[in-house]
């Protein structure tokens, strides 16, 4: 399966699971869609965008900026190379910090590179 494909599931799991108000189970889904997606300016500003919405629907201030913050930094700095490798996206962490890959998620970007 290519990197996107396992992107775009994990934001349809997500997007199901905000449909039934389990939110930070959603969240959840868009983290993992993030570390796979922040090489790839479009998939890495896209899965800010769903995180946008998703603070919306959570009524989150915290996240709506945070998230607004990000998906300018996305679309400006990861055609640069800036982004932190493993960070899960969500305004509960700086933008910088670097983080542990999953295992399962570092298999799919190494299958795909």
């Amino acid at each position: 399966m290519k990197l996107d494909d396992h992107i775009q599931a994990e934001i349809s799991a997500a997007e199901e699971l905000a449909r039934d108000n389990r939110f930070d189970d959603s969240f959840h889904h868009l983290e993992r869609a993030h570390v796979m997606g922040q090489t790839s300016t479009w998939q890495h500003t896209r899965i800010h965008w769903q995180m946008f919405k998703l603070g919306l629907a959570m009524h989150s201030p915290r996240e709506i900026w945070g998230q607004f913050i990000r998906i300018i930094g996305a679309a400006t700095k990861t055609p640069l190379g800036i982004y932190p490798t493993g960070n899960t996206g969500g305004s509960n962490v700086w933008f910088f910090k670097p983080m542990p890959i999953p295992d399962d998620l570092a298999a799919i970007i190494k299958e795909n590179r």
